[in-house]
Protein backbone atom coordinates (compact mmCIF):
# COMPACT_ATOMS: atom_id res chain seq x y z
CA UNK A 1 0.00 0.00 0.00
CA UNK A 2 1.13 3.36 -0.69
CA UNK A 3 2.55 5.16 2.25
CA UNK A 4 0.51 8.04 2.75
CA UNK A 5 -2.46 4.89 2.97
CA UNK A 6 -0.18 3.73 5.55
CA UNK A 7 0.08 6.31 7.95
CA UNK A 8 -3.32 7.30 7.50
CA UNK A 9 -3.87 3.82 9.58
CA UNK A 10 -1.34 4.52 11.75
CA UNK A 11 -2.82 8.09 12.87
CA UNK A 12 -6.42 6.27 13.20
CA UNK A 13 -4.88 3.33 15.36
CA UNK A 14 -2.69 5.92 17.22
CA UNK A 15 0.42 3.59 16.42
CA UNK A 16 3.90 4.18 15.02
CA UNK A 17 4.79 3.27 11.34
CA UNK A 18 7.99 1.11 11.64
CA UNK A 19 10.23 0.40 9.09
CA UNK A 20 11.05 -3.13 9.86
CA UNK A 21 13.04 -4.22 6.73
CA UNK A 22 14.79 -1.45 4.72
CA UNK A 23 16.34 -3.30 2.16
CA UNK A 24 13.60 -5.42 1.01
CA UNK A 25 11.55 -4.71 -2.37
CA UNK A 26 8.98 -3.30 -1.71
CA UNK A 27 10.17 -2.05 2.40
CA UNK A 28 8.84 -3.71 4.73
CA UNK A 29 7.10 -1.52 7.20
CA UNK A 30 4.75 -2.63 10.63
CA UNK A 31 2.26 -0.92 12.66
CA UNK A 32 3.34 -0.90 16.33
CA UNK A 33 3.77 1.13 19.44
CA UNK A 34 7.72 2.13 19.12
CA UNK A 35 8.28 3.42 22.50
CA UNK A 36 6.70 -0.15 23.76
CA UNK A 37 9.22 -1.99 21.52
CA UNK A 38 12.15 0.02 22.39
CA UNK A 39 11.74 -0.53 25.63
CA UNK A 40 11.04 -4.80 25.05
CA UNK A 41 14.38 -4.45 23.48
CA UNK A 42 16.19 -2.73 25.60
CA UNK A 43 14.94 -5.29 28.93
CA UNK A 44 15.94 -8.72 26.19
CA UNK A 45 19.43 -6.93 26.15
CA UNK A 46 19.44 -5.95 30.14
CA UNK A 47 18.49 -10.05 30.53
CA UNK A 48 20.99 -11.38 28.28
CA UNK A 49 23.70 -9.07 29.90
CA UNK A 50 22.79 -10.51 33.38
CA UNK A 51 22.99 -13.91 32.03
CA UNK A 52 26.59 -14.01 30.75
CA UNK A 53 29.32 -14.82 33.39
CA UNK A 54 32.95 -12.88 32.91
CA UNK A 55 35.85 -15.37 32.98
CA UNK A 56 38.97 -13.58 34.96
CA UNK A 57 42.12 -14.44 34.32
CA UNK A 58 44.10 -14.53 37.72
CA UNK A 59 48.12 -15.05 37.89
CA UNK A 60 50.26 -16.76 40.24
CA UNK A 61 54.13 -16.52 40.25
CA UNK A 62 56.31 -19.34 41.26
CA UNK A 63 60.15 -20.15 41.57
CA UNK A 64 61.26 -23.93 40.87
CA UNK A 65 63.05 -24.02 44.43
CA UNK A 66 59.88 -23.44 46.18
CA UNK A 67 59.74 -24.40 49.92
CA UNK A 68 56.50 -26.51 50.66
CA UNK A 69 54.76 -24.57 52.96
CA UNK A 70 54.63 -22.06 50.28
CA UNK A 71 53.33 -24.00 47.47
CA UNK A 72 50.51 -24.48 49.76
CA UNK A 73 50.18 -21.26 49.93
CA UNK A 74 49.85 -20.43 46.17
CA UNK A 75 47.67 -23.57 45.75
CA UNK A 76 45.11 -22.62 48.54
CA UNK A 77 45.23 -19.62 46.39
CA UNK A 78 44.87 -21.20 42.93
CA UNK A 79 41.84 -23.26 44.94
CA UNK A 80 40.08 -20.62 45.73
CA UNK A 81 40.30 -18.61 42.48
CA UNK A 82 39.11 -22.30 40.56
CA UNK A 83 36.17 -21.64 43.09
CA UNK A 84 35.11 -18.45 42.17
CA UNK A 85 34.92 -19.88 38.75
CA UNK A 86 38.05 -17.88 37.81
CA UNK A 87 41.20 -19.14 35.16
CA UNK A 88 44.97 -19.30 36.64
CA UNK A 89 47.37 -18.69 34.67
CA UNK A 90 50.44 -20.05 36.51
CA UNK A 91 54.09 -18.87 35.67
CA UNK A 92 57.13 -20.17 36.80
CA UNK A 93 60.21 -17.55 36.93
CA UNK A 94 63.80 -19.15 36.22
CA UNK A 95 66.84 -17.37 36.77
CA UNK A 96 69.96 -17.64 36.19
CA UNK A 97 71.13 -21.72 36.34
CA UNK A 98 67.71 -22.54 37.06
CA UNK A 99 67.06 -21.83 32.92
CA UNK A 100 69.14 -24.89 32.03
CA UNK A 101 66.72 -26.83 34.19
CA UNK A 102 63.18 -26.25 32.75
CA UNK A 103 62.27 -29.86 33.86
CA UNK A 104 62.11 -28.95 37.06
CA UNK A 105 59.23 -26.18 36.46
CA UNK A 106 57.30 -28.57 34.75
CA UNK A 107 57.28 -31.34 37.16
CA UNK A 108 55.60 -28.56 39.78
CA UNK A 109 53.55 -27.18 37.05
CA UNK A 110 52.04 -30.89 36.64
CA UNK A 111 52.00 -31.56 40.62
CA UNK A 112 49.72 -28.18 41.00
CA UNK A 113 47.56 -29.96 38.16
CA UNK A 114 47.15 -32.92 39.87
CA UNK A 115 46.59 -31.25 43.06
CA UNK A 116 43.53 -28.97 41.96
CA UNK A 117 42.07 -32.14 39.43
CA UNK A 118 38.97 -31.86 41.57
CA UNK A 119 38.53 -27.59 40.76
CA UNK A 120 39.80 -27.36 37.34
CA UNK A 121 41.62 -28.64 34.53
CA UNK A 122 44.30 -27.42 32.07
CA UNK A 123 43.64 -25.66 29.70
CA UNK A 124 46.92 -24.86 28.03
CA UNK A 125 50.19 -27.37 28.78
CA UNK A 126 53.04 -25.75 30.28
CA UNK A 127 55.22 -24.06 27.64
CA UNK A 128 58.48 -22.14 28.24
CA UNK A 129 58.34 -18.34 26.92
CA UNK A 130 62.11 -17.01 27.79
CA UNK A 131 62.47 -17.28 30.74
CA UNK A 132 58.96 -17.94 31.99
CA UNK A 133 57.42 -21.71 31.77
CA UNK A 134 53.31 -20.58 31.53
CA UNK A 135 50.20 -23.05 32.42
CA UNK A 136 46.73 -22.04 32.37
CA UNK A 137 44.32 -23.91 34.39
CA UNK A 138 40.27 -23.46 33.86
CA UNK A 139 37.65 -24.18 36.46
CA UNK A 140 35.44 -26.80 35.53
CA UNK A 141 31.70 -26.00 34.12
CA UNK A 142 29.69 -25.24 36.96
CA UNK A 143 27.93 -22.24 39.08
CA UNK A 144 30.57 -20.34 40.52
CA UNK A 145 30.49 -20.14 44.28
CA UNK A 146 30.77 -16.16 44.68
CA UNK A 147 30.84 -14.79 47.78
CA UNK A 148 27.41 -12.95 48.91
CA UNK A 149 27.36 -10.33 51.12
CA UNK A 150 25.05 -11.16 54.34
CA UNK A 151 22.70 -8.90 55.69
CA UNK A 152 22.71 -8.40 59.47
CA UNK A 153 19.88 -9.87 60.93
CA UNK A 154 16.96 -7.81 62.20
CA UNK A 155 16.07 -9.25 65.76
CA UNK A 156 12.37 -11.04 65.59
CA UNK A 157 10.58 -10.06 68.66
CA UNK A 158 9.08 -13.10 70.58
CA UNK A 159 5.43 -13.45 70.90
CA UNK A 160 5.84 -12.57 74.87
CA UNK A 161 7.72 -9.59 74.30
CA UNK A 162 6.09 -6.16 75.47
CA UNK A 163 5.65 -2.89 73.48
CA UNK A 164 8.89 -2.02 71.71
CA UNK A 165 10.69 0.66 74.19
CA UNK A 166 9.64 4.35 74.09
CA UNK A 167 12.97 6.01 71.44
CA UNK A 168 11.82 2.89 69.02
CA UNK A 169 7.95 3.22 69.49
CA UNK A 170 8.67 7.38 68.66
CA UNK A 171 10.77 6.33 65.53
CA UNK A 172 8.34 4.30 64.15
CA UNK A 173 5.28 6.71 64.70
CA UNK A 174 6.62 10.33 63.92
CA UNK A 175 7.07 11.25 60.50
CA UNK A 176 10.29 12.84 59.64
CA UNK A 177 9.11 16.47 57.67
CA UNK A 178 11.62 17.51 55.59
CA UNK A 179 11.70 22.42 55.57
CA UNK A 180 10.05 23.83 52.60
CA UNK A 181 12.76 25.74 49.89
CA UNK A 182 12.54 28.84 50.80
CA UNK A 183 10.68 30.87 47.37
CA UNK A 184 13.14 32.79 45.17
CA UNK A 185 12.79 36.57 45.41
CA UNK A 186 11.37 38.13 42.79
CA UNK A 187 13.40 39.71 40.41
CA UNK A 188 13.50 44.12 40.38
CA UNK A 189 13.96 46.47 37.65
CA UNK A 190 16.66 48.78 38.66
Amino acid sequence: MSITEALRLAQEADLDLVEVAPTARPPVCKLMDYGKFKYETALKARESRKNQTQTIVKEIKLRPKIDPHDYGTKKGHVERFLKAGDKVKVTIMFRGREQSRPELGFRLLQKLADDVTELGFVESQPKQDGRNMIMVIGPHRRAPERKVEAKPARPVPSPRSEAPAPAEADAAETPVETPAPAPAPAPTDA
